[in-house]
């Protein structure tokens, strides 16, 4: 009961959250777009890319949330809390697109470097690191408790670090003159991304494909169940997640077939799912031991 309870709390939070956060990144965008053309940037430009995703990430996840407040109905028994993934699914599609965007333009730029101005260059990039910093202060709490919020922090950090690449590149131009600095800056920043970038991808499609989530041994869970005074077996086991926190498990249990056990065994079987490896949605069938089994592919043979 409680559960519930803290859990529409932190998602309150992250609403919060990213509503400033996505304030401060989109103001600061508009300022670093207009910047990279002035300067000449591709670096600034790279650094004004992520941010632009960045500000979607962060407004896609936003419209995730509402969505997922919707309660089920008789189509949807679930509810749409599974939204949020396919919003994490697409940040990490769009963050792949703009990395090898930019990857592309530094290679066209390291044929034939730009001019840049870089004191423009460095305090638009000064800037942007102190929007980044403050956007990732305010989604940090989020992104270990949600793979939405967890794609908009990804993006944050890595355009974070994009900045201080921007600003290192300033820098060296500035003192070196070495404008093919710009575009290396560049292209390591989009490299930087995509490891990144594929392991939110690969956890938002474990999510839509009813994998096991992360964190959970489905053989501990498996030999705990067994564990349980009056448990005889356990089979059909399946354990799933619907969105970020929210896990859940089916199975057939094999339990002493001794009159009023089972009520007792399926009360001690969730309350220990619950308390030891926070599933929260459990459908329990319990059989007794001469219970047969036929399924279809047994009927069909």
């Amino acid at each position: 009961m409680s559960a519930g309870h803290n859990h529409a709390q932190v998602r309150a939070g992250h609403e919060r959250q990213l509503w400033m956060a996505l304030g401060l990144t989109s103001s600061f965008m508009i300022a670093e777009v207009i910047g990279a053309f002035i300067t000449g940037s591709l670096a600034l430009l790279s650094d004004a890319a992520h941010m632009m995703t960045d500000a979607l990430a962060m407004a896609i996840s936003l419209v995730a949330i509402q969505i997922a407040k919707r309660p089920a109905d008789r189509k949807r028994t679930f509810g749409y809390a599974r939204f949020e993934i396919l919003a994490a699914a697409f940040n990490a599609l769009l963050l792949f697109a703009v990395a090898f965007y930019i990857l592309y333009e530094a290679y066209q730029r390291l044929q034939a470097p730009a001019e840049i101005q870089s004191t423009g260059m460095l305090v638009i990039a000064v800037l942007g690191l102190l929007v980044n910093l403050i956007s990732m202060r305010l989604l940090s709490a989020g992104s270990g408790e949600s793979l939405n919020v967890k794609g908009a922090y990804l993006e944050v950090w890595s355009d974070m670090l994009g900045s201080i690449g921007v600003i290192i590149a300033a820098v060296v131009i500035m003192l070196t003159g070495w404008a093919w600095v710009d575009s290396v800056v560049a292209a390591a920043i989009g490299f930087w991304v995509l490891p990144r970038t594929w392991v939110l991808l690969k956890d938002s499609m474990n999510v839509l494909l009813q994998g096991v989530p992360d964190g959970v041994d489905i053989d501990s869970v498996e030999q705990a169940m067994r564990g349980v005074p009056g448990v005889k077996d356990v089979h059909d086991l399946h354990i799933w997640a619907l969105t970020s926190g929210k896990n859940v498990l089916s199975s057939h249990l094999v339990a002493d077939a001794m009159p009023g056990t089972e009520q007792q065994v399926l009360a001690q079987v969730t309350q220990l799912l619950h308390e030891q490896f926070d599933i929260s949605h459990v459908t329990l069938q319990v059989e007794g031991e001469g219970f047969h089994r036929d399924g279809p592919e047994d009927a069909h043979a």
